[in-house]
């Protein structure tokens, strides 16, 4: 545990960044309403207090050392995240729009679907969804929320399982015929489809030790356009369970494979106490999946 006490006072750093971010003492003192020479003394003493040289007064203007720099960042990211959090905190940022991240298919397949009853019952809340395949991290006045698949280990995250939906391979019947495949190899010679900025359909095939090349070759396209590709009879594809369930009932997609895993979609956000949107938004999903 970090002993506290150890630390410099907190006027002394707050003196200090102040002079880092304006690159003045006067503009420093105006900042924080305190004199100009309160400021030089606040930054010598803490000086003192370091035991290092944190400016070089060598020139005519003062300059930070490599030190002074290090301390300044540090600063200037722990008093902005502390800022972030009070504003959570307070409501201050209860206005901004809660941010949603996840993944094009899922905002596509159940996102979207349900979004309505959560407008209806939350018309005051401004909603931003961002779907991407890009993996985006939750932060104070951020990403709020991400809407993730995986097996919910995100190191300095908090995730809560929404749905399990194992991964899937599926291909339309127009494509795959009656075949019945009895390895992954014996879907090499067909097309198969991927979205852009990842590589599922490779490492899927590689984790089977399937090292034989795709003499059809790999469709590359954007999240969205995935499964109706699929549909369409364009390739083979990976997805999850819970993306084509509907079409797997309607006879437009054929199973053909199914992992036994425990991976799912999960309700990540960042440590901490969440903002009124956010925690009516969490409320939410959760009663999507488990009504009673």
């Amino acid at each position: 545990m970090m002993d506290w006490t150890s630390l410099p006072p907190l006027s002394a750093l707050r003196a200090f960044s102040a002079y880092a971010q304006t690159g003045s003492v006067t503009k420093a003192g105006a900042l924080l309403n305190v004199s100009h020479a309160a400021i030089s003394q606040q930054m010598r003493s803490l000086e003192t207090r370091l035991g290092i040289a944190l400016l070089d007064r060598s020139a005519r203007a003062m300059a930070l050392t490599t030190e002074g720099q290090q301390l300044a960042d540090a600063l200037a990211e722990g008093f902005g995240r502390i800022a972030q959090v009070i504003d959570a905190l307070t409501g201050a940022d209860a206005d901004r729009p809660l941010q949603v991240a996840t993944t094009p298919s899922f905002a596509a397949h159940w996102l979207m679907p349900r979004l309505a009853g959560f407008r209806a019952a939350h018309p005051e809340i401004d909603i931003m969804i961002n779907p991407s395949p890009k993996m985006t991290n939750p932060a104070p006045g951020g990403v709020d929320v991400a809407l993730r698949f995986g097996l919910g280990h995100w190191p300095g995250l908090v995730a809560e399982l929404l749905t399990r939906s194992p991964v899937v391979v599926v291909a339309a019947p127009s494509l795959i015929g009656d075949l019945d495949p009895q390895g992954p190899e014996d879907l090499l010679n067909f097309p198969w489809l991927q979205e852009l900025g990842t590589s599922e359909s490779s490492l899927w095939l590689a984790g089977r030790a399937v090292s034989g090349l795709r003499t059809k070759g790999v469709i590359h396209v954007p999240g969205n356009l995935v499964l109706d590709g699929a549909r369409s009879g364009q390739g083979v594809a990976i997805s999850t369970r819970l993306s084509v369930e509907a079409d797997l009932r309607a006879g437009r997609l054929r199973l053909l494979f199914e992992e036994a895993d425990e991976n799912g979609y999960h309700i990540v956000t960042a440590p901490g106490v969440m903002r009124p949107p956010l925690r009516d938004f969490v409320i939410w999903l959760r009663r999507e999946v488990r009504p009673d």
